[in-house]
């Protein structure tokens, strides 16, 4: 191979670099235009990230301040019922959810005297829609509407009398649903069932584990907290599964590129020297654009078909172009050993990216093997010869 040929391919490869961090700051671009509006249209169509905040009950003082006094419930018992469904727009995909909430709160009249103890429940998003409402105080279902996203109501009760508090809604959030025991100093009898259709539990930062053992329901879990006397509570909640956002995945395929380009240029170098095949800068030129068909393809579909599906047409794509042309040029042989090394360094590098935390390792591994079979593949190659110097007399 000539010098200046080698010259070529390493511009042609430079090129071709340059073609894919255009690729990825276009991506980026998009996905970056697109996610803040659509963001927007998500939460205000479907809901927010639901926090429900545990109620407050109190009495008034009888005195001229009318001085609030808590009461803590005796006994609480929540269920809720979360049910994953996850909603596709352009390039994003946002983990949205639909939460069927109930909850029993019973409190009693801690002092000698009648008291009428008022119940004020904050709805955890005064923008979200709530179904199938229902707060009952005692026996009274109370028609009250909320008022800055609260609603209040009371009974009275008698000297040590008591009553059950229950509430009850369907609504649909995004991303984490969390139950709060914000400015509660402290919080007994509390009990929590939250059941699941999904496999994957991931407590949101911040908040407690369920307690074990782990009860399996259907696809998904049914998990218990238990708070029988806690000052300090922390919080209860659940963030949804993770979803794959096609237009971040393109964005970083296309930005890592140039790694695998490398991993495959060197290996098709190494064996068209030791095999005696002459490739021209020309065929290098039409080897990187099949390549590059790849990333631009999968970039430019992926928002209109699903993202592994339409990963998998554009690795046909660029496969079927190098091969073919490959077997044109340099025989059948030669090509089905460049189509093994695409895949391995195109393909399934660029797949790895389908999954979160082993690209550095995919790197890792695809490097020391690469340098183990070009170890062994080029021990006995003279390589004045391969590179056309001239021998010693």
């Amino acid at each position: 191979m000539k010098f200046t040929h080698l010259l070529a391919i390493i511009g042609i490869f430079f090129c071709t670099c340059i073609g894919w961090f255009m690729l990825g700051g276009a991506l980026t671009l998009r996905t970056n235009e697109a996610s803040t509006e659509l963001l927007q249209e998500v939460t205000q169509n479907w809901g927010p990230p639901l926090r429900q905040a545990h109620p407050s009950f109190y009495f008034l003082a009888p005195n001229a301040a009318r001085t609030r006094k808590p009461v803590l419930p005796d006994l609480c018992e929540v269920q809720v019922t979360l049910r994953s469904s996850p909603k596709s727009r352009g390039l994003m995909n946002y983990r949205t959810y639909r939460a069927e909430f109930s909850a029993t709160y019973t409190i009693k009249n801690p002092t000698p005297i009648a008291q009428v103890i008022f119940a004020a429940f904050t709805l955890p998003d005064a923008s979200a829609r709530y179904d199938a409402f229902s707060l009952k105080v005692g026996e009274r279902v109370t028609d009250k509407v909320p008022q800055d996203g609260s609603i209040t109501d009371s009974i009275e009760l008698p000297p040590g009398g008591s009553a059950s508090v229950t509430i009850a809604y369907t609504a649909n959030g995004m991303d984490t649903w969390r139950y709060e025991f914000d400015g509660v100093q402290r919080v007994r009898n509390f009990t929590l069932w939250m059941t699941t259709d999904f496999a994957t539990v991931d407590f949101p930062s911040g908040t407690a584990s369920a307690e074990d053992p782990r009860v399996r329901s259907g696809d998904g879990w049914k998990l218990f907290w238990n708070y029988n006397d806690v000052i300090g509570a922390r919080a209860i909640g659940m963030d949804m599964p993770k979803v794959l956002n096609a237009g971040p995945v393109a964005t970083r395929i296309a930005f890592y590129a140039p790694v695998s380009l490398l991993f495959f240029f060197t290996v098709l170098l190494i064996l068209a020297l030791t095999n005696g095949v002459k490739l021209h800068p020309m065929h290098w030129f039409f080897l990187a654009a099949g390549c590059f068909a790849f990333q631009l393809l999968f970039a430019y579909s992926v928002d209109l078909v699903p993202a592994l599906v339409s990963f998998i047409v554009a690795a046909g794509v660029s496969l079927l172009l190098v091969t073919l042309y490959l077997r044109q040029v340099a025989g059948a042989r030669f090509a089905r050993a460049a189509a093994v090394a695409q895949f391995a360094y195109i393909v399934l590098f660029s797949y790895s990216f389908f999954f979160d935390g082993i690209t550095g390792l995919t790197i890792t591994l695809g490097a020391i093997i690469t340098l183990a079979i070009l170890m062994i593949k080029t021990a006995s190659t003279d390589w004045n010869r391969a590179f056309g110097a001239e021998q010693p007399a």
